[in-house]
């Protein structure tokens, strides 16, 4: 079980099967803000869904493939934040978020997304980061930029969102990298 404090009423931790009920209103609560960027939401049309995730979430992190974490406010789920394809050899993984859309603009996904990458790299030793995102999610464009992830390359027409094929940018950060810029 990962819980990290992130300030103020504001933890990460792993779900629990009982989080299934508050992870899925998060979801439908905040299905339009999040369809043009997760297409895992249209197929999120129960809380049982939302149960098999945390399920499936909870194997892959005891087995060290993943680690899928909630963002918690007061109690509630607001977010979710999580480090997936895990590789061990090269100690590289992505990460991916989401934030309802009350929450947005506030700074709050940032900060939940420095703590996470600082546990990533210093408690479980990650090398390298990576954040995908299509060209047209300006905000995660902008998140990756403010974690001082460098624009490694483009896909071109290299994944689905909503029946239409998207490119996929590629942002990295290295662990030396996130450590220099931690002391300065």
């Amino acid at each position: 079980m990962v819980s990290i404090l992130v300030g103020d009423n504001v933890l990460l931790r792993s779900y629990s099967a009982e989080d299934a009920p508050l992870l899925f209103s998060a979801v439908d609560q905040n299905r339009a803000h999040l369809r043009a960027w997760l297409n895992w939401v249209d197929k999120t049309t129960k809380p049982e869904h939302s149960l098999l995730f945390i399920q499936q979430s909870i194997q892959e992190q005891n087995n060290q493939e993943g680690m899928a974490l909630g963002i918690f406010h007061e109690q509630q789920v607001i977010g979710s934040i999580g480090m997936h394809k895990w590789d061990h050899q090269t100690k590289k993984a992505n990460i991916g978020y989401w934030i309802a859309k009350d929450y947005e603009g506030k700074g709050l996904l940032l900060q939940c997304l420095i703590r996470f990458v600082d546990f990533l790299f210093k408690q479980v030793q990650l090398n390298k980061i990576e954040i995908h995102f299509i060209p047209t999610n300006k905000r995660s464009a902008r998140v990756a930029e403010r974690l001082h992830c460098k624009t490694e390359g483009v896909l071109r027409q290299s994944t689905l969102y909503n029946g239409r094929l998207e490119d996929i940018v590629i942002t990295g950060l290295l662990r030396e990298e996130w450590l220099a810029n931690q002391a300065v």
